[in-house]
């Protein structure tokens, strides 16, 4: 196998646009769930999410472009421009053939469908913008990307619901692994805060209703969590094979070592509560990079802070590393930014390679209960300086979809 490395990052999430402010707020604990501003929650129950405040697309993209993309296609491009800027990654005639895109979703562009309809039954179906399909097309963020930046390699989306983001970086280890491209512009976008989702959420049970108490609300592997919070943003990264890399004198924040995809094939919302599938998920991304449980320093949770998800979760960490699991920092970001769905694996996927490059860990927010059924080290209320050579990304979505991501400290040796 190549060696993939990561030498870009950028990202647009509820407590910051761009790495600095994103890892600045992060760290220091600071929540982005607020009463939701997008539209009037009134006649939900649940009324909060974490959104991507003062957003301006044209920052990013022309505006006869931003306005015929979809947010979450907006998020991307502009994450995705970070990532390129910041691995100082020249994309000229030579090498755009050979650069590829993997930016993953998990429902697309639900707010131009949900848009369009309610144009059609208020203004009349002429009305409805004639770019609508291929605004809401699930592919449509790496397509923007590849337009915008002007890259021709391969183009790839996958839709894996809330496991999305870890898949992106799966797939680019494999692009890389098989030789398809020397880079990999990958990551996950997600813009899903609308009634209709909230609406039906709602009704499932899943999300928090703590509306006084927004940024108390999501509160992973707490005893008193009472669901997870909608959240929106991405995050993109440019991966390297560590030649290429030293060939143009990257800067290396850290090696993607490899990664595992499993399916729990046991409910379409619920996940299987033995943690079979999802901590054999871990247990092959590990076997993949060359690793043992014992390796492990770090976890970046999925930590939904639904009562069944989080008990899940900690039952295949357990599965997969044993005894182990009680001397891992196992962190929730998901307390700070929401659940970003598609996008979450990709924004924890940056938490997990700044840790390593920072010596950082970051907190899990709002976890003042102990729960028994949890009972890992969570990084509790506050950041922990930590030397991390390893940090596995977990990510968990509807139907079962597992994907696992494994990091390690670069080694500059020939290995």
């Amino acid at each position: 196998m190549t060696r993939a490395v990561i030498t870009g990052l950028g990202c647009v999430t509820p407590i910051g646009q761009g790495v600095e402010e994103f890892w600045a707020a992060l760290t220091a604990g600071e929540s982005g769930v607020r009463r939701i501003t997008q539209f009037d929650p009134s006649d939900l129950e649940c009324q909060i999410a974490a959104e991507v405040k003062d957003w301006d697309p044209t920052t990013w993209m022309e505006a006869k472009s931003a306005r015929r993309a979809a947010r979450f296609s907006q998020f991307a491009v502009a994450a995705a421009r970070q990532a390129v800027e910041d691995a100082e990654l020249a994309i000229t005639d030579a090498n755009r053939d050979d650069i590829a895109i993997t930016m993953n979703t998990g429902g697309g562009g639900v707010d131009v469908i949900a848009g369009g309809e309610k144009t059609r039954l208020e203004r009349g179906a002429n009305r409805v913008g004639p770019f609508t399909v291929p605004a809401y097309a699930p592919n449509m963020a790496s397509c923007q990307v590849a337009i915008n930046l002007g890259v021709r390699g391969p183009t790839i989306t996958s839709v894996a619901a809330c496991a999305a983001g870890v898949f992106a970086f799966v797939e680019a280890k494999r692009l890389i692994d098989l030789g398809e491209a020397d880079v990999v512009i990958a990551g996950g976008a997600e813009a899903n805060i609308i009634p209709v989702s909230l609406a039906a959420m709602g009704n499932m049970r899943a999300l928090s209703t703590r509306n006084d108490e927004p940024e108390k609300a999501c509160r992973p592997f707490d005893k008193d969590r009472d669901g997870f919070v909608y959240g929106e943003g991405a995050a993109a990264f440019v991966i390297e094979s560590v030649d290429h890399a030293r060939g143009r004198g990257a800067r290396i924040y850290a090696e993607l070592a490899g990664g595992a995809v499993t399916s729990d094939a046991f409910h379409i919302t619920a996940p299987d509560p033995s943690g079979e599938s999802s901590g054999r998920a871990i247990t092959k991304a590990l076997e993949r990079a060359g690793l043992a449980p014992e390796d492990v320093d770090v976890i970046v949770a999925h930590g939904t802070g639904t009562q069944l998800n989080d008990a899940a979760e900690t039952v295949a960490i357990k599965r997969a590393l044993g005894e182990h699991a009680y001397k891992v920092a196992v962190t929730g970001p998901k307390s700070m930014v929401g659940h970003q769905l598609g996008a979450a694996g990709a924004v924890s996927g940056l938490a997990a390679i700044l840790t390593i490059d920072r010596g950082v860990v970051p907190p899990t927010l709002n976890l003042e209960t102990p729960d028994p059924q949890c009972d890992l080290d969570f990084v509790p209320l506050e950041s922990r300086k930590m030397d991390t050579r390893v940090a596995l990304v977990n990510g968990f979505g509807f139907g079962g979809q597992n994907g696992v991501a494994a990091f390690k400290r670069f080694d500059n040796g020939t290995s």
